[in-house]
Order: structure tokens, then sequence, then C-alpha cells
């Protein structure tokens, strides 16, 4: 344990995303030995779980078990970071989708969008979807919320408090910024703060050429990072990065540098509790 912070800070990289394609950037990953090359390179620069976006043999996003099962299957070959499927809609997908992913991969991670998760919000949607998450607790797999905006993150604490986040401490990813028209702030997290409840576990993700700044502030204010082209494709400057695995060395090394312990694998698995 670092002897300035309390808590070691674990990077997730998201290394593709559901809409960014070669044509973006030519080192995006997209099939599933290239998401378990740079899985390796992320893992030697300090990352200890991988944010997990398939494609389809048009290159497109896909929530099909099938794939999700090879890519998954190559990068556990390849190296030991924590998988986290996405259950990422992007407007195409159902609430359906989203639990047949859960449900068929009993992974150790899955990221998911609780308004997404809802769908068109019924009574019978609510049940479903307050269902599936037990379902994923009596699965062992641990849950990351994705939150949006102030109002998504208010939803989660009613939810916790009606005993419907089968968590006792559940882990929450912040997003800053878009892809377009919203720009990411390393103050902005500071407005977060007092509305996450003290046991609960968080990260960061930001869009843009700021992410490693708010990544950094993240860390300061006691929570965890997330980095990749998912998100940025670029530098501070706004210089091209190389590869996923730039971005997580910066980050791992700026971290390190201000005295924080970087989490590996094995470290989130006992953490989060986390199956192995």
């Amino acid at each position: 344990m670092s002897a300035v912070f309390e808590h070691p800070v674990s990077i997730m990289v998201a290394p593709n995303g559901a809409r960014r394609g070669k044509a973006d950037h030519r080192a995006i990953p997209l099939t599933p030995a290239e998401i378990a090359a740079e899985a390796v390179r992320c893992r030697d620069a300090g990352a200890a779980m991988l944010h997990l976006h398939v494609r389809d043999r048009d290159a497109r996003h896909s929530l099909d078990p099938g794939l999700y099962r090879e890519a998954m299957a190559t990068v556990r070959e390849a190296c030991d970071l924590v998988i986290q499927p996405t259950t990422e809609r992007v407007g195409v997908f159902a609430p359906a989708d989203m639990m047949r992913v859960g449900r068929e991969l009993a992974p150790e991670m899955l990221s998911l969008n609780l308004t997404e998760l809802l769908g068109e919000g019924s009574e019978a949607e609510r049940d479903a979807a307050r269902d599936f998450l037990a379902e994923l607790a009596q699965l062992g797999t641990v849950p990351q919320y994705i939150v949006y905006n102030h109002d998504e993150l208010a939803t989660l604490r009613d939810w916790h408090a009606r005993g419907w986040l089968p968590q006792a401490e559940p882990f929450v990813l912040l997003v800053l910024g878009r892809y377009a028209g919203s720009v990411s702030r390393p103050a902005d997290i500071l407005a977060y703060l007092p509305e996450i409840p003290a046991r609960w576990r968080w990260g960061l993700c930001a869009f843009g050429p700021p992410e490693l700044a708010c990544s950094v502030q993240a860390a300061l204010a006691g929570g965890h990072c997330r980095v990749g082209f998912e998100n940025n494709l670029v530098n501070a400057r706004g210089e091209p990065l190389a590869d996923n695995a730039e971005q997580v060395g910066r980050l791992a090394t700026v971290l390190r540098t201000l005295g924080f312990t970087i989490a590996t694998p094995t470290e989130v698995r006992e953490a989060f509790g986390v199956r192995g």
C-alpha cells in the first residue's frame, strides 16, 4: 500500500468502444487477436481491467455472447486482466440483449447503464431490471454502473436505499464529456463527490484531450481511472497517441510519481470481490 494514499488505484482500459474504427485511428483493436495483443501491452503499462466491446463481421458494435466468448477466451490466453464486457445499447439493442450478455457469460465484471436497462421505464421493466441485478449477484458478477449525469446517480442512490442494488458497495463509473458538444474538465468531478455515498466505489472516464488530467483528478479524489481509445485518441496537446498502452503508461507514471500504488489484476479481484 502506498505510504501517501490509502488505496491502490485501479486502471481500466477501454481500447475500442462501440463507434470508432480504423478510419479514426489505425491502432484501434477490433478483432479478438488485436484486442488481446493490446490487452497485453496495457497490462504491461499498468492496467488491471479491460472494458470490452466486440464487433461483428462488418465491424459494427455487437452484444452477441458468442462473439464475446471468443474475444474473452483470446484475452484470457494472453494475460490476466479482469475482463468487463459492455452492455451498451447504442440505440440498436434492447434491455433483453443487455441481460442476455450477463446471463450467458456470467463475467467477472459487467458494465451497464441503469437508464438503458430500464428501457421505457414501465413497472414491468423496472421489476425485470431489479431481478436481473439480483441474478448478477448470484452469478458472482460485479456490475459497474455507468453514470452520465447527476440524475442517474440520484436514481442509483434511490435504488440502493430501496435494496434493489444487491451490492453493499456499488461500483460506479462517472462519464465526463461526450463525443461532441461537451468538454471534459477535471473540476467537474468535484460536483459529484458529495453525491457519492461514502462506502461506494467509483471511477471516472473522460472524453478528449483532458482525459489524463481528469483521471489524475479522480485518483486524487479517491476514485479509480478508465482511459482508452473509446473516449480519447490524443494527448493533452491534441497529438495522436500511438496506442492505448501509451495513455495507460502515462497515467500510471503520473500516479506513481504522486505516491499512488497501481493495483494489479489480482488486487482488483480481491478488493472488488471478483471471482478469478
